[in-house]
């Protein structure tokens, strides 16, 4: 992997846990991905990097930037940890909170990239969630996404960072910006 290519990365978490797509969780998450959204490596040169996310009730989708396998492995696992120590800490409990390994996809084409962030961005809309009309989903990171056709983002950033691969950065838009309305895998 170099860093010339973003990667989808899915969470899931287990079964026995509270949903996700409620506002404590969602904060809880986001206060997580607020504190982890940047990753410098300390002792490799890597470098992590959080570009987009979708929370759906039982797992999470990212788009990320990462030098190489370590580094998003590294980051990945940040993540996680602070994630975990958050919804517990909400729930209540211990104990692990993602169901195993997580799964990722490096992404290689602009199309591909445009692909997976109308995948991510408009997830919600995939399982039927209700959405906001002339919004993006509450439970993404659409509000500060500047790549729509029918939506101006918010200036502040979130607990996300501007991209800077250039694939995620500019090469996608050559396929046309996203509409809020669109279904992933529809048109």
């Amino acid at each position: 992997m170099a860093s010339k290519y973003p990667v989808h990365v899915t969470l899931k978490t287990r079964i026995d846990l509270p949903r996700l797509r409620a506002i404590d969780p969602y904060n809880a998450i986001c206060g997580a991905f607020d504190k982890g959204k940047e990753r410098a490596g300390r002792l490799a040169k890597g470098h992590f990097r959080l570009v987009h996310f979708s929370v759906q009730n039982d797992h999470l989708h990212l788009i990320v930037e990462a030098t190489d396998r370590l580094a998003l492995s590294r980051g990945i696992q940040g993540l996680s940890i602070r994630i975990a120590r958050g919804l517990n800490r909400l729930w209540g409990r211990k104990g692990s909170v993602f169901a195993d390994r997580y799964h990722d996809r490096i992404l290689r084409s602009a199309r591909e990239v445009r692909n997976v962030l109308s995948y991510v961005l408009n997830n919600g809309r995939k399982h039927k969630r209700r959405i906001p009309r002339g919004q993006p989903d509450t439970f993404s990171s659409g509000h500060w996404f500047d790549g729509w056709k029918d939506y101006t983002p918010d200036d502040w950033l979130g607990p996300i960072v501007s991209p800077k691969t250039w694939l995620l950065g500019k090469a996608w838009r050559r396929h046309g910006l996203l509409r809020l309305a669109e279904t992933p895998g529809g048109p």
